[in-house]
């Protein structure tokens, strides 16, 4: 339906007013008292409501359906349909096919079983008490308002990558995740990944000795090349599509199917170019291996045509990291949209690069892996015959879906959580703020601020609609 003719949407602060004060009323358990606030028992299934429709959302759903313990009792997405088959996830995507495919099968095991579906995922959280978990599959701009309100009312969060669209919403989302104790998981599957944890436990065993810089790579480019500015003709709003729900806290503007479906990744207000896409996988393995905090500074780089609205066609930027312990400063040279660091002599003569990877340059040797967690390799050949592999010293995952479930049933909590996940998306993000402005940013950790770059703090902090603000 045209959006001009929608049902005006309530605000989060009207819809959420009255949960928010329940949510004050009672007393939050620590996470290690009976497994944290709403505890599921392991013998009982955890119920999930899904949020966010799209194509992430629909492989997450899938995911969970392997679980025998879970089951996915409610999808809220305002779109009702979308054709994916011009994208890579193909098929049919949206509120009803998803909710159709979860109703099939979970009907297969519990006769008469029934999916709820929601525009509105926060009239979702309002009236349906039936689930005990949110997984979030939304695009970026709605990550940080349903992880907190979610959260805020006591259900644990799954939220794909990056965790925030802003830095300060970050910050505010592990914050709040401290406070309440639910049971959080990012979506950066490679961290459940065996060879990402025979990268870290090779680099913390001296595999290639000192590590002096890293370069990781992706051939990830803009959906549209085409484009030149946000469109400037108005195309007419998908039947079945809340187009002012779906803008969420930015400004309106027409539709244009430039924005949606997948495609919305192109613009700074929905998305993060492919930095925000790929970094949360592709500097977790450096990240986790050299114990990597906020960097001194950030520079990043446009390749190809960028403005204010649009993210390039690549980019190549640089993170320095200054002395950690007993570590001495790092560098991270990150590459997209078909760049790529020069071939090293220490590799194979008639070796290439691959379009997507991660290395680390150290002064004995170089370890590459590929992207999100793949597995690693040592150079020169002389290096990787004398490195004798460490035993495993990191606990192997169970899956990256299964380690958040058992989490919620008062387990181990899962490795990638919105503590360790609003890490990796400060660092990632804060090289989508450096390209946005096109200046270098020397950070302040400690104030969340860029020095002296008051231009940046727009990027930083984020701007919403009235009704969507967050705090």
């Amino acid at each position: 339906m045209n959006s001009d003719n929608a049902a005006p949407v309530r605000s989060r602060r009207e819809i959420l007013t009255g949960a928010a004060a329940a949510v004050a009323a009672f007393h939050i358990v620590p996470r290690h008292v009976l497994g944290g606030p709403n505890h599921v028992p392991p013998s009982e299934t955890v119920n999930v409501a899904l949020v966010g429709a799209g194509g992430r959302g629909l492989q997450n759903a899938h995911e969970l359906m392997k679980l025998d313990d879970v089951q996915i009792t409610s999808v809220a997405d305002p779109a009702e349909h979308w054709d994916l088959s011009p994208f890579y996830y193909k098929g049919a995507a949206g509120r009803e096919p998803v909710r159709v495919a979860i109703e099939n099968h979970y009907s297969k095991r519990r006769a008469g079983f029934r999916c709820g579906g929601f525009v509105d995922f926060r009239e979702m959280l309002e009236q349906d008490k039936s689930f005990d978990a949110v997984l979030c599959g939304t695009p970026d701009h709605l990550h940080a308002a349903v992880s907190l309100a979610s959260m805020r009312l006591g259900k644990h969060v799954y939220c794909e990558k990056p965790l925030t669209h802003n830095v300060a919403e970050a910050r505010l989302v592990a914050r709040v995740a401290r406070e309440t104790g639910v049971a959080t998981q990012m979506g950066n599957q490679g961290h459940a990944k065996d060879t990402i944890r025979q990268t870290v436990e090779w680099i913390q065993a001296g595999a290639i000795g000192t590590v002096t810089e890293i370069h990781a790579w992706v051939s990830a480019s803009r959906w549209n090349p085409e484009l030149r500015g946000a469109p400037a003709e108005r195309h007419l709003v998908p039947s079945g599509l809340n187009w002012d729900l779906w803008l969420g806290p930015r400004k309106q503007r027409p539709f244009h199917s430039t924005y949606a479906p997948v495609s919305w990744r192109d613009y700074w207000d929905f998305g993060c170019g492919a930095m925000g896409d790929f970094g949360c996988h592709d500097l977790d393995s450096a990240c986790w291996a050299l114990d990597l905090h906020a960097p001194e500074w950030v520079e990043m780089y446009p390749a190809g045509y960028m403005d204010e609205q649009l993210a390039p066609y690549g980019e190549i930027g640089y993170f320095q990291f200054g002395a950690r312990n007993n570590r001495p400063p790092v560098r991270i040279k990150w590459y997209s949209g078909g760049l790529k660091p020069p071939c090293p002599e220490a590799l194979l003569p008639e070796m290439e690069l691959p379009h997507r990877a991660v290395m680390f340059v150290g002064d004995r040797g170089i370890l590459l892996c590929g992207g999100a967690g793949g597995t690693p390799e040592l150079f020169p050949e002389q290096r990787s015959a004398e490195f004798t592999r460490p035993a495993p010293t990191l606990p192997r995952s169970p899956g990256h879906h299964r380690e958040w479930i058992d989490a919620i049933k008062g387990g181990r909590p899962a490795a990638s959580g919105f503590e360790y996940g609003a890490r990796l998306t400060e660092i990632t993000l804060l090289g989508v703020a450096a390209l946005r402005i096109r200046k270098r940013i020397d950070w302040d950790p400690a104030t969340g601020t860029a020095r002296g770059v008051p231009e940046a703090e727009p990027v930083l902090n984020g701007t919403y609609r009235p009704g969507w603000e967050l705090s």
